[in-house]
Protein backbone atom coordinates (compact mmCIF):
# COMPACT_ATOMS: atom_id res chain seq x y z
CA UNK A 1 0.00 0.00 0.00
CA UNK A 2 1.06 3.59 -0.33
CA UNK A 3 1.26 4.41 2.87
CA UNK A 4 4.03 1.68 3.41
CA UNK A 5 5.78 2.94 0.62
CA UNK A 6 5.64 6.59 2.30
CA UNK A 7 7.04 5.51 5.11
CA UNK A 8 10.07 3.67 3.16
CA UNK A 9 10.68 7.43 1.13
CA UNK A 10 10.26 9.57 4.15
CA UNK A 11 13.28 7.52 6.00
CA UNK A 12 15.21 7.03 2.83
CA UNK A 13 14.94 10.88 2.96
CA UNK A 14 16.27 11.61 5.80
CA UNK A 15 18.89 9.01 5.74
CA UNK A 16 20.25 10.87 2.33
CA UNK A 17 19.65 14.17 3.69
CA UNK A 18 21.97 13.22 6.52
CA UNK A 19 24.71 11.89 4.16
CA UNK A 20 24.14 14.77 1.68
CA UNK A 21 25.12 17.66 4.91
CA UNK A 22 27.84 15.16 5.82
CA UNK A 23 29.56 15.13 2.21
CA UNK A 24 28.46 18.85 1.85
CA UNK A 25 30.33 19.77 5.06
CA UNK A 26 33.59 17.79 3.93
CA UNK A 27 33.56 19.17 0.57
CA UNK A 28 33.40 22.88 1.88
CA UNK A 29 36.54 21.72 4.43
CA UNK A 30 38.55 20.30 1.88
CA UNK A 31 38.12 23.31 -0.66
CA UNK A 32 38.48 26.00 2.22
CA UNK A 33 41.42 24.47 4.21
CA UNK A 34 43.55 22.28 1.64
CA UNK A 35 43.31 24.13 -1.19
CA UNK A 36 44.98 27.33 -1.94
CA UNK A 37 41.75 29.35 -0.59
CA UNK A 38 43.13 28.84 2.89
CA UNK A 39 43.37 31.33 5.16
CA UNK A 40 46.24 31.61 7.32
CA UNK A 41 46.20 35.47 8.89
CA UNK A 42 48.63 36.43 11.42
CA UNK A 43 48.18 36.58 14.52
CA UNK A 44 44.64 34.21 14.41
CA UNK A 45 44.43 30.86 15.55
CA UNK A 46 42.04 29.21 13.26
CA UNK A 47 39.29 27.28 15.26
CA UNK A 48 40.69 23.61 15.09
CA UNK A 49 39.45 20.61 12.60
CA UNK A 50 38.59 18.77 15.83
CA UNK A 51 36.17 21.46 16.47
CA UNK A 52 34.70 21.85 12.98
CA UNK A 53 34.14 18.22 12.58
CA UNK A 54 32.41 17.20 16.26
CA UNK A 55 29.79 20.46 15.14
CA UNK A 56 28.77 17.56 13.16
CA UNK A 57 27.09 15.45 15.92
CA UNK A 58 24.82 18.64 16.02
CA UNK A 59 24.87 19.80 12.89
CA UNK A 60 23.16 16.79 11.05
CA UNK A 61 20.37 16.42 13.71
CA UNK A 62 19.94 20.03 13.53
CA UNK A 63 19.49 20.11 9.68
CA UNK A 64 16.69 17.22 9.10
CA UNK A 65 15.06 18.75 12.13
CA UNK A 66 14.65 21.85 9.81
CA UNK A 67 13.99 20.12 6.87
CA UNK A 68 11.11 18.57 8.47
CA UNK A 69 10.07 22.14 9.53
CA UNK A 70 10.06 23.06 6.45
CA UNK A 71 8.06 20.21 4.99
CA UNK A 72 10.58 18.46 3.20
CA UNK A 73 9.49 15.27 4.69
CA UNK A 74 5.70 15.64 4.11
CA UNK A 75 4.39 13.64 0.46
CA UNK A 76 5.53 15.61 -2.25
CA UNK A 77 3.46 13.44 -4.99
CA UNK A 78 1.45 16.45 -6.25
CA UNK A 79 3.56 19.32 -5.15
CA UNK A 80 6.20 21.44 -7.40
CA UNK A 81 9.78 21.14 -7.21
CA UNK A 82 10.07 25.11 -6.89
CA UNK A 83 8.33 24.90 -3.81
CA UNK A 84 10.92 22.19 -2.72
CA UNK A 85 13.98 24.26 -3.67
CA UNK A 86 12.11 27.02 -2.25
CA UNK A 87 12.02 25.27 1.50
CA UNK A 88 15.69 23.64 0.93
CA UNK A 89 16.48 27.02 0.52
CA UNK A 90 15.09 28.53 3.50
CA UNK A 91 15.95 25.47 5.45
CA UNK A 92 19.85 26.20 4.75
CA UNK A 93 19.54 29.58 5.53
CA UNK A 94 18.12 29.23 8.90
CA UNK A 95 20.80 26.61 9.28
CA UNK A 96 23.64 28.67 7.80
CA UNK A 97 22.60 31.55 10.53
CA UNK A 98 22.58 28.64 13.45
CA UNK A 99 25.60 27.54 12.81
CA UNK A 100 27.50 30.67 12.92
CA UNK A 101 26.04 31.64 15.78
CA UNK A 102 27.15 28.42 17.28
CA UNK A 103 30.85 29.09 16.21
CA UNK A 104 30.56 32.51 17.41
CA UNK A 105 29.85 31.22 20.84
CA UNK A 106 32.36 27.89 20.55
CA UNK A 107 35.59 30.90 19.44
CA UNK A 108 34.54 33.34 22.16
CA UNK A 109 34.40 30.74 25.02
CA UNK A 110 38.09 29.20 24.68
CA UNK A 111 41.34 31.24 25.65
CA UNK A 112 42.98 33.44 23.10
CA UNK A 113 41.94 34.86 20.21
CA UNK A 114 39.78 32.13 18.04
CA UNK A 115 38.40 32.43 14.87
CA UNK A 116 35.87 30.14 12.70
CA UNK A 117 36.03 30.74 9.38
CA UNK A 118 33.06 32.32 7.42
CA UNK A 119 33.52 31.83 3.89
CA UNK A 120 33.51 28.15 5.24
CA UNK A 121 30.23 27.78 6.38
CA UNK A 122 29.26 29.92 3.09
CA UNK A 123 31.15 27.32 0.93
CA UNK A 124 28.61 24.68 3.15
CA UNK A 125 26.18 26.22 2.63
CA UNK A 126 25.67 26.54 -1.21
CA UNK A 127 27.16 23.18 -1.74
CA UNK A 128 24.65 21.63 0.52
CA UNK A 129 21.71 23.10 -1.28
CA UNK A 130 23.62 22.50 -4.50
CA UNK A 131 23.56 18.77 -3.73
CA UNK A 132 20.24 18.31 -1.67
CA UNK A 133 18.53 19.90 -4.96
CA UNK A 134 19.94 17.76 -7.43
CA UNK A 135 19.81 14.36 -5.36
CA UNK A 136 15.53 15.15 -4.79
CA UNK A 137 15.38 16.44 -8.41
CA UNK A 138 16.51 12.79 -9.14
CA UNK A 139 14.77 10.71 -6.75
CA UNK A 140 11.31 12.86 -8.31
CA UNK A 141 12.57 11.84 -11.96
CA UNK A 142 13.03 7.80 -10.56
CA UNK A 143 9.64 8.08 -9.39
CA UNK A 144 7.82 9.33 -11.86
CA UNK A 145 9.88 6.30 -14.11
CA UNK A 146 8.32 4.38 -11.65
CA UNK A 147 4.80 5.35 -11.43
CA UNK A 148 4.65 4.97 -15.33
CA UNK A 149 5.31 1.57 -14.87
CA UNK A 150 2.33 1.08 -12.72
CA UNK A 151 3.91 1.00 -9.49
CA UNK A 152 3.71 3.44 -6.20
CA UNK A 153 0.09 4.16 -7.59
CA UNK A 154 -1.94 6.39 -5.15
CA UNK A 155 -5.41 4.95 -5.37
CA UNK A 156 -8.47 7.21 -4.86
CA UNK A 157 -12.53 7.60 -5.11
CA UNK A 158 -14.34 11.30 -5.55
CA UNK A 159 -17.29 11.00 -3.65
CA UNK A 160 -19.57 13.87 -5.60
CA UNK A 161 -19.66 14.78 -8.96
CA UNK A 162 -18.81 18.56 -9.19
CA UNK A 163 -17.21 20.87 -10.93
CA UNK A 164 -14.45 21.11 -8.31
CA UNK A 165 -14.98 16.92 -9.33
CA UNK A 166 -13.65 17.57 -12.91
CA UNK A 167 -11.07 20.26 -12.04
CA UNK A 168 -9.50 17.64 -9.76
CA UNK A 169 -9.74 15.02 -12.39
CA UNK A 170 -8.38 17.68 -15.03
CA UNK A 171 -5.09 18.22 -13.07
CA UNK A 172 -4.85 14.50 -12.17
CA UNK A 173 -4.78 13.06 -15.63
CA UNK A 174 -2.49 16.33 -16.80
CA UNK A 175 0.00 15.46 -14.07
CA UNK A 176 0.81 11.55 -14.83
CA UNK A 177 4.00 11.84 -12.43
CA UNK A 178 2.09 12.06 -9.30
CA UNK A 179 1.14 8.46 -10.09
CA UNK A 180 -2.91 9.31 -8.77
CA UNK A 181 -5.30 6.19 -10.04
CA UNK A 182 -9.16 7.31 -9.65
CA UNK A 183 -11.26 4.16 -9.67
CA UNK A 184 -14.71 5.69 -9.64
CA UNK A 185 -16.91 8.71 -8.15
CA UNK A 186 -19.94 8.51 -6.06
CA UNK A 187 -23.20 10.44 -6.68
CA UNK A 188 -27.17 10.21 -5.84
CA UNK A 189 -27.99 12.37 -8.95
CA UNK A 190 -25.40 11.75 -12.04
CA UNK A 191 -26.63 8.11 -13.99
CA UNK A 192 -24.21 5.29 -13.28
CA UNK A 193 -22.11 4.58 -16.13
CA UNK A 194 -21.97 8.98 -16.79
CA UNK A 195 -17.93 9.34 -17.94
CA UNK A 196 -15.54 11.82 -17.08
CA UNK A 197 -11.87 11.69 -18.77
CA UNK A 198 -12.19 7.90 -18.37
CA UNK A 199 -13.74 7.80 -14.58
CA UNK A 200 -17.08 6.61 -14.66
CA UNK A 201 -20.06 7.04 -11.97
CA UNK A 202 -19.75 3.09 -10.71
CA UNK A 203 -22.51 4.59 -7.23
CA UNK A 204 -24.20 6.26 -5.05
CA UNK A 205 -23.07 7.83 -1.85
CA UNK A 206 -24.43 4.82 0.39
CA UNK A 207 -22.22 2.71 -1.72
CA UNK A 208 -19.51 4.35 0.34
CA UNK A 209 -20.48 2.03 3.27
CA UNK A 210 -19.87 -1.47 0.90
CA UNK A 211 -15.98 0.52 -0.67
CA UNK A 212 -14.26 1.66 2.57
CA UNK A 213 -14.34 -1.55 4.61
CA UNK A 214 -12.50 -3.60 1.79
CA UNK A 215 -9.77 -0.85 2.51
CA UNK A 216 -7.97 -0.84 -0.85
CA UNK A 217 -8.04 3.08 -1.14
CA UNK A 218 -5.14 5.31 -0.28
CA UNK A 219 -7.36 8.52 -0.37
CA UNK A 220 -10.84 9.47 -0.55
CA UNK A 221 -11.47 13.04 -2.27
CA UNK A 222 -14.98 14.44 -1.25
CA UNK A 223 -16.09 16.62 -4.38
CA UNK A 224 -19.62 17.21 -3.58
CA UNK A 225 -21.66 19.57 -5.39
CA UNK A 226 -23.11 22.35 -3.16
CA UNK A 227 -26.49 21.07 -3.30
CA UNK A 228 -25.29 17.68 -1.54
CA UNK A 229 -23.43 19.81 1.17
CA UNK A 230 -26.20 18.56 4.12
CA UNK A 231 -24.29 15.25 3.46
CA UNK A 232 -21.05 16.45 4.14
CA UNK A 233 -20.76 16.11 7.60
CA UNK A 234 -21.63 12.08 7.59
CA UNK A 235 -19.50 11.30 4.86
CA UNK A 236 -17.15 12.84 6.62
CA UNK A 237 -17.27 10.90 9.63
CA UNK A 238 -17.41 7.75 7.74
CA UNK A 239 -14.03 8.15 6.02
CA UNK A 240 -12.79 9.47 9.47
CA UNK A 241 -13.55 6.16 10.72
CA UNK A 242 -12.28 3.97 8.19
CA UNK A 243 -8.50 5.57 8.59
CA UNK A 244 -8.51 6.49 4.71
CA UNK A 245 -7.18 9.88 4.42
CA UNK A 246 -9.58 12.35 3.24
CA UNK A 247 -9.43 15.67 1.36
CA UNK A 248 -12.08 18.03 1.10
CA UNK A 249 -12.16 19.84 -2.69
CA UNK A 250 -14.74 22.64 -1.89
CA UNK A 251 -17.11 23.27 -4.83
CA UNK A 252 -16.75 27.12 -4.88
CA UNK A 253 -15.66 27.80 -8.35
CA UNK A 254 -19.25 29.65 -8.89
CA UNK A 255 -19.23 31.70 -5.88
CA UNK A 256 -15.52 32.34 -5.54
CA UNK A 257 -14.41 32.66 -9.31
CA UNK A 258 -11.00 33.26 -8.36
CA UNK A 259 -8.18 32.48 -6.29
CA UNK A 260 -9.48 32.54 -2.59
CA UNK A 261 -6.98 32.62 0.58
CA UNK A 262 -8.10 31.40 4.37
CA UNK A 263 -7.44 33.09 7.29
CA UNK A 264 -7.55 32.59 11.13
CA UNK A 265 -9.83 34.76 13.13
CA UNK A 266 -9.64 33.13 16.44
CA UNK A 267 -10.23 29.89 15.87
CA UNK A 268 -12.58 30.80 13.29
CA UNK A 269 -11.52 29.95 9.45
CA UNK A 270 -12.23 33.09 6.83
CA UNK A 271 -11.96 32.52 3.39
CA UNK A 272 -11.54 35.24 1.46
CA UNK A 273 -12.59 35.27 -1.51
CA UNK A 274 -9.55 37.23 -3.60
CA UNK A 275 -5.98 37.67 -3.14
CA UNK A 276 -4.35 40.72 -4.04
CA UNK A 277 -0.91 41.22 -3.00
CA UNK A 278 -0.64 44.69 -4.07
CA UNK A 279 -3.62 45.33 -1.05
CA UNK A 280 -0.79 45.04 1.21
CA UNK A 281 0.88 48.16 2.68
CA UNK A 282 4.31 47.13 2.35
CA UNK A 283 4.11 45.88 -1.33
CA UNK A 284 2.34 48.57 -2.19
CA UNK A 285 5.18 51.03 -1.00
CA UNK A 286 7.84 49.49 -2.61
CA UNK A 287 5.86 49.18 -5.94
CA UNK A 288 5.40 52.83 -5.83
CA UNK A 289 8.98 53.92 -4.99
CA UNK A 290 10.10 51.31 -8.15
CA UNK A 291 7.25 53.86 -9.97
CA UNK A 292 9.20 56.85 -9.09
CA UNK A 293 12.93 55.86 -9.68
CA UNK A 294 11.43 54.25 -12.92
CA UNK A 295 9.43 57.00 -13.97
CA UNK A 296 12.33 59.19 -13.68
CA UNK A 297 15.00 57.26 -15.19
CA UNK A 298 12.74 56.55 -18.48
CA UNK A 299 11.59 60.35 -18.41
CA UNK A 300 15.38 61.13 -18.57
CA UNK A 301 16.86 58.27 -21.18
CA UNK A 302 13.38 58.67 -23.38
CA UNK A 303 13.63 62.25 -24.04
CA UNK A 304 15.27 62.62 -27.02
CA UNK A 305 12.94 60.37 -27.92
CA UNK A 306 9.63 62.42 -26.90
CA UNK A 307 11.65 65.59 -28.70
CA UNK A 308 11.45 63.58 -31.79
CA UNK A 309 7.68 62.81 -31.46
CA UNK A 310 6.70 66.23 -30.37
CA UNK A 311 8.65 68.20 -33.57
CA UNK A 312 6.90 65.25 -35.52
CA UNK A 313 3.76 65.48 -34.60
CA UNK A 314 3.85 69.78 -34.78
CA UNK A 315 5.50 69.31 -38.46
CA UNK A 316 3.08 66.72 -39.98
CA UNK A 317 -0.22 67.63 -38.45
CA UNK A 318 -2.20 70.62 -37.11
CA UNK A 319 -3.43 70.57 -33.19
CA UNK A 320 -2.01 70.01 -29.54
CA UNK A 321 0.94 67.38 -29.28
CA UNK A 322 -0.35 65.78 -26.73
CA UNK A 323 -3.59 63.74 -26.40
CA UNK A 324 -5.52 64.00 -23.01
CA UNK A 325 -8.33 61.52 -22.59
CA UNK A 326 -10.10 60.67 -18.64
CA UNK A 327 -9.72 57.04 -18.00
CA UNK A 328 -10.46 54.98 -14.97
CA UNK A 329 -8.08 53.85 -12.54
CA UNK A 330 -7.55 52.91 -8.78
CA UNK A 331 -10.51 52.30 -7.05
CA UNK A 332 -12.83 53.38 -9.92
CA UNK A 333 -11.55 56.84 -9.62
CA UNK A 334 -11.49 58.89 -12.92
CA UNK A 335 -8.17 60.76 -13.94
CA UNK A 336 -6.45 62.15 -17.00
CA UNK A 337 -4.25 60.16 -18.89
CA UNK A 338 -1.56 61.74 -21.31
CA UNK A 339 -0.58 60.12 -24.95
CA UNK A 340 1.09 61.82 -28.02
CA UNK A 341 -1.96 62.91 -30.56
CA UNK A 342 -1.46 60.32 -33.34
CA UNK A 343 -5.50 60.98 -34.95
CA UNK A 344 -6.52 64.71 -36.73
CA UNK A 345 -8.26 66.74 -33.98
CA UNK A 346 -11.75 65.45 -33.17
CA UNK A 347 -14.58 66.35 -30.72
CA UNK A 348 -15.90 64.68 -27.82
CA UNK A 349 -18.72 63.31 -29.57
CA UNK A 350 -16.43 61.79 -31.83
CA UNK A 351 -13.67 60.12 -29.85
CA UNK A 352 -16.39 58.51 -27.55
CA UNK A 353 -17.95 56.53 -30.87
CA UNK A 354 -15.28 53.55 -30.37
CA UNK A 355 -11.49 52.52 -30.08
CA UNK A 356 -9.18 52.51 -33.01
CA UNK A 357 -9.47 50.04 -35.54
CA UNK A 358 -6.93 48.32 -38.04
CA UNK A 359 -6.68 51.11 -40.95
CA UNK A 360 -8.65 53.74 -38.68
CA UNK A 361 -8.78 57.25 -41.48
CA UNK A 362 -8.33 59.24 -37.98
CA UNK A 363 -5.17 58.26 -37.44
CA UNK A 364 -2.38 60.36 -39.34
CA UNK A 365 0.50 58.62 -41.20
CA UNK A 366 3.54 59.94 -38.45
CA UNK A 367 0.79 59.15 -35.84
CA UNK A 368 0.76 55.36 -36.84
CA UNK A 369 4.42 54.89 -36.86
CA UNK A 370 3.84 56.34 -32.94
CA UNK A 371 1.50 53.92 -32.43
CA UNK A 372 3.35 50.67 -34.18
CA UNK A 373 6.67 51.65 -31.93
CA UNK A 374 4.21 52.87 -28.79
CA UNK A 375 6.31 55.86 -28.56
CA UNK A 376 2.78 57.74 -28.09
CA UNK A 377 2.96 55.93 -24.84
CA UNK A 378 5.60 57.83 -23.53
CA UNK A 379 3.98 60.76 -21.96
CA UNK A 380 2.24 58.11 -19.37
CA UNK A 381 5.56 58.10 -17.73
CA UNK A 382 4.34 61.46 -16.30
CA UNK A 383 1.41 60.11 -15.26
CA UNK A 384 3.41 57.07 -13.72
CA UNK A 385 5.39 59.96 -11.93
CA UNK A 386 2.61 61.43 -10.51
CA UNK A 387 0.77 58.12 -8.93
CA UNK A 388 -2.61 58.05 -11.06
CA UNK A 389 -0.69 55.46 -13.09
CA UNK A 390 1.92 52.57 -12.64
CA UNK A 391 4.44 51.22 -14.66
CA UNK A 392 2.90 47.56 -14.68
CA UNK A 393 -0.56 47.30 -14.55
CA UNK A 394 -4.14 46.46 -16.15
CA UNK A 395 -4.34 48.84 -19.02
CA UNK A 396 -7.11 51.38 -18.13
CA UNK A 397 -10.26 52.01 -19.90
CA UNK A 398 -12.35 55.27 -20.46
CA UNK A 399 -15.86 55.40 -18.51
CA UNK A 400 -18.30 54.77 -21.20
CA UNK A 401 -16.67 51.46 -22.13
CA UNK A 402 -15.88 50.55 -18.07
CA UNK A 403 -20.07 51.16 -17.88
CA UNK A 404 -20.74 48.63 -20.79
CA UNK A 405 -17.99 45.97 -19.81
CA UNK A 406 -19.17 45.61 -15.56
CA UNK A 407 -22.20 44.60 -17.11
CA UNK A 408 -21.36 42.44 -19.59
CA UNK A 409 -18.20 40.37 -18.16
CA UNK A 410 -17.53 39.09 -14.79
CA UNK A 411 -14.89 40.45 -12.44
CA UNK A 412 -14.16 43.48 -14.95
CA UNK A 413 -14.40 45.66 -11.93
CA UNK A 414 -11.18 43.54 -10.26
CA UNK A 415 -8.72 45.34 -12.28
CA UNK A 416 -9.12 48.44 -10.45
CA UNK A 417 -8.33 47.38 -7.18
CA UNK A 418 -4.84 48.46 -8.22
CA UNK A 419 -3.06 51.10 -10.15
CA UNK A 420 -3.63 50.66 -14.11
CA UNK A 421 -0.27 50.28 -15.89
CA UNK A 422 1.63 51.48 -19.07
CA UNK A 423 2.19 47.79 -20.23
CA UNK A 424 0.56 44.55 -18.72
CA UNK A 425 0.83 41.25 -18.39
CA UNK A 426 -2.29 41.04 -20.96
CA UNK A 427 -0.11 43.62 -23.37
CA UNK A 428 2.95 40.99 -23.15
CA UNK A 429 0.43 38.07 -24.45
CA UNK A 430 -0.27 40.36 -27.49
CA UNK A 431 -4.08 41.61 -25.76
CA UNK A 432 -3.85 44.73 -27.15
CA UNK A 433 -5.95 46.96 -29.35
CA UNK A 434 -9.07 45.99 -30.86
CA UNK A 435 -8.38 42.15 -28.99
CA UNK A 436 -10.76 40.06 -27.02
CA UNK A 437 -11.62 41.83 -23.66
CA UNK A 438 -12.54 38.90 -21.74
CA UNK A 439 -9.24 37.59 -22.50
CA UNK A 440 -7.06 40.62 -21.32
CA UNK A 441 -9.60 40.49 -18.13
CA UNK A 442 -8.12 37.16 -17.43
CA UNK A 443 -4.78 37.71 -17.57
CA UNK A 444 -5.14 41.05 -15.67
CA UNK A 445 -6.39 39.04 -13.08
CA UNK A 446 -3.94 36.75 -13.38
CA UNK A 447 -1.62 39.70 -12.50
CA UNK A 448 -3.44 40.93 -9.83
CA UNK A 449 -3.47 37.60 -8.24
CA UNK A 450 -0.37 36.40 -8.83
CA UNK A 451 1.78 39.81 -8.34
CA UNK A 452 5.33 39.67 -7.17
CA UNK A 453 8.24 42.16 -7.42
CA UNK A 454 10.21 39.67 -10.15
CA UNK A 455 6.37 38.99 -11.91
CA UNK A 456 6.88 43.27 -12.89
CA UNK A 457 10.04 42.75 -13.60
CA UNK A 458 9.58 40.13 -15.80
CA UNK A 459 6.90 42.26 -17.66
CA UNK A 460 8.68 45.15 -17.96
CA UNK A 461 12.06 43.18 -19.66
CA UNK A 462 9.65 41.02 -21.76
CA UNK A 463 8.25 44.53 -22.84
CA UNK A 464 10.98 45.41 -24.61
CA UNK A 465 10.97 42.12 -26.99
CA UNK A 466 7.07 42.29 -27.39
CA UNK A 467 5.51 45.36 -26.08
CA UNK A 468 7.13 47.98 -28.06
CA UNK A 469 6.42 47.20 -31.45
CA UNK A 470 3.06 44.93 -31.24
CA UNK A 471 1.21 43.24 -34.42
CA UNK A 472 -1.78 44.90 -32.29
CA UNK A 473 -0.80 48.38 -32.10
CA UNK A 474 -2.69 50.43 -34.45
Amino acid sequence: MIKDNQIFFNRMHVVLDGVVVVVSYFLAWLIKFETPLADTTPGITALSAESYFTALYFIVPFYLVLYSIYNLYSAKRSSRIRSEIANIIKANTVGMIGIMVAFFLIATNVRGVVDFSRSFILLFYLINITLTVLYRYQVRRILYHIRRKGNNLHHIILVGYSRAGEAYLDRIYANAQWGYVCHGILDDHVPRGTTYKGVKVIGTLGDLDIILPENKLDEIAITLPLQDYDNLETIVDKCEKSGVHTKFIPDYNSLFPSRPYTEDLMGLPVINIRYVPLTNTWNAFIKRIVDIVGSILLIILFSPVMLFAVIGIKLTSPGPVIFKQTRVGLHAKEFTMYKFRTMDVQTKEEEKKGWTTRGDARVTKFGAFLRRTSIDEMPQFFNVLTGSMSLVGPRPERPQFVEKFKEEIPRYMVKHQVRPGITGWAQINGYRGDTSIRKRIEYDLYYIENWTFGFDFKIMFLTIFKGFINKNAY
